[in-house]
């Protein structure tokens, strides 16, 4: 006759009561200081390789995935202090271009008073004039969905550039030059010339095709970052996988492995946080080093868009390293985390009973689910976790959102799993109470 697996309770009782017997028995668990230390340092290494796999993944992304590197950069387009750079460097441009106070010098003698006239007040602010009516022509264009557009369909066409500017060769609208990676304007001033010239300034459709440049990064280090940004593309996605192989392995090899998961998970949690931080150190000695002529506004928004993903991706990291240690935690012996089970299978039981006085029944559903309940469980773990690893870009709201679903298929095989003698016992007190009812009000026991 096959035994009946204990219900959660039963089995918290069993194990509290194993736990006073070998205490009262004098019994402690052998140490094992040899697998200590190797899971310490399993686990340390697996912590401090984490932050490292997260950068290693955002490059591998930002460099082998196009769509994830339009995605990236296509907010800075709408960008007010890219605009505004984007617009000041064009109109400069422009202007090198248009020599007015030589134009009026080529004027015939005969017709300058008419062009004074013409001219009114502006008189010698004239310079000042046209650069501020190009500088609106200019700033029409980038605030246009034409030059979103542009800036979408070049950063799409030119992603294997930004990738051979990263990695050590120019080429394409995208080069790197010294210490600068640098994009062509050229079309945009094109654009910004046609609209000059149907605004009544036909000078500007004479001007040739000028080539000037709007600085995307810019650091007198960018060599070696290059080559650190290359060593952390060819890792790639192999970084963060030895990361959580050496975290597992420090986890099955420690002799509390509750305790040691717990561990992990918040040095996980820690180091991914002290990565968020360094983004933050390194985006103010960034911006301090930066010659004075470059925006500095424009090149905050740079740096934040191109950071954009990375930040989440430590968020979600940190997320994924809390659950996991809370997870751990109230799956433990301890005296709190026990009262915290018992809260939940009381909350459990309750509802449950609601439904049986409705004469909702589990059928033979409850006992199957009381008897294979702890395959449901694992199975409903192991779940989880291939939902997030196959996640393509998980965020901290995916992470609630997959602890949150984790713990109401648990609520669910919870509510399900009845045993038999439960069922019986349900029933017997449901036939007292019909018995008492004919006596006594009804609807009380």
């Amino acid at each position: 006759m096959a035994q009946e697996q204990p219900s959660g309770r039963d089995r918290e009782d069993w194990d509290e009561l194993r736990a006073r017997v070998a205490a009262l028995e004098g019994r402690r668990p052998r140490r094992h200081p040899g697998r200590a230390v190797v899971a310490f340092v399993l686990v340390v290494l697996g912590c401090l390789l984490a932050p490292l796999g997260v950068v290693a993944a955002w490059t591998a992304d930002l460099v082998d995935d196009t769509d994830r590197y339009v995605a990236t950069v296509a907010p800075l387009a709408r960008d007010p202090a890219v605009q505004d750079a984007v617009a000041n460097r064009v109109t400069d441009a422009l202007m090198g271009r248009l020599d007015i106070p030589g134009l009026l010098e080529k004027v015939a003698p005969k017709d300058r008073p008419l062009v004074e006239k013409a001219l009114g007040g502006i008189g010698g602010s004239l310079q000042g004039a046209v650069r501020s009516f190009v500088n609106d022509k200019t700033r029409e264009v980038v605030a246009s969905d034409a030059f979103a557009t542009f800036w979408t369909g070049a950063n799409r066409q030119i992603h294997t550039s930004v990738d051979k500017a990263l990695t050590g060769s120019g080429g394409g609208a995208v080069t790197l030059r010294g210490d600068k990676v640098e994009i062509d304007l050229a079309p945009v001033i094109e654009q910004v010339k046609d609209r000059l010239v149907d605004s009544g300034l036909g000078l500007a459709g004479k001007i040739p095709v000028v080539h000037t440049s709007f600085t995307v990064l810019q650091a007198e280090e960018v060599g070696r970052l290059k080559t650190y940004f290359r060593l952390l593309d060819l890792a790639g996605l192999w970084v963060p996988v030895l990361a959580a192989v050496l975290l597992i392995a420090g986890v099955l090899t420690a002799v509390r492995r509750r305790r040691a998961l717990v561990a992990a998970a918040l040095g996980f949690a820690f180091t991914a946080l002290l990565l968020g931080l360094g983004l933050t150190v390194f985006r103010v000695i960034y911006l301090d080093a930066l010659p004075a002529d470059v925006s500095q506004p424009a090149a905050e928004a740079v740096y934040d868009t191109l950071t954009r993903f990375l930040r989440t991706a430590v968020r979600a990291v940190i997320a994924l390293g809390v659950v996991v240690a809370l997870a751990a935690w109230l799956s433990g012996p301890g005296r709190y985390a026990r009262g915290a089970r018992q809260l939940w299978h009381a909350g459990i039981l309750a509802v449950r009973g609601q439904a049986d006085r409705f004469g909702m029944r589990t059928g033979p559903v409850g006992p199957f689910v009381h008897r294979h309940r702890v395959w449901i469980e694992w199975l409903l773990v192991a779940g989880a976790v291939v939902a997030y690893v196959l996640w393509t870009h998980p965020t901290v709201w995916v992470v609630v959102g997959l602890a949150l679903a984790l713990l109401f298929a648990l609520a669910v095989v919870d509510f399900l799993a009845e045993d038999a003698g439960e069922r019986e016992g349900v029933g017997d007190r449901a036939a007292g109470g019909a018995g008492a009812g004919v006596s006594g009000p009804p609807g009380r026991p």
